[in-house]
């Protein structure tokens, strides 16, 4: 899947079912629904998933509680956009989910 067409599946009340776990805590974080993408991802221990969990808390600002998901993440904390962080997160849960 492409990013445009996973942006295009925004426009649905609810993300399409085969989605992962990961790409529909993105896709509920683009349609703002931040708590609810939390919760999806919140339980869950795996790099990939410490790796979202950090971006979400990067974006609700809590720089302590991100800090310490992108170091279970074994990732740094990026200096970029939090729009770019996502299109990242985006295209590595892409890659993991061939």
């Amino acid at each position: 899947m492409t990013l445009e067409a996973f942006k295009e599946t925004l426009t649905l009340s609810e993300p399409p079912v085969a989605f992962s776990v990961h790409l529909k805590a993105l896709w509920y974080d683009a349609k703002g629904n931040w708590q609810r993408a939390h919760d999806l991802i919140d339980q869950l221990t795996d790099a990939i998933s410490a790796h979202v969990h950090a971006y979400l808390h990067r974006k609700e600002g809590d720089r302590w509680n991100a800090q310490y998901w992108y170091n279970r993440a074994d990732q740094p904390m990026p200096q970029h956009s939090l729009d770019e962080e996502w299109e990242d997160l985006f295209y590595k849960l892409r890659v993991a989910s061939c």
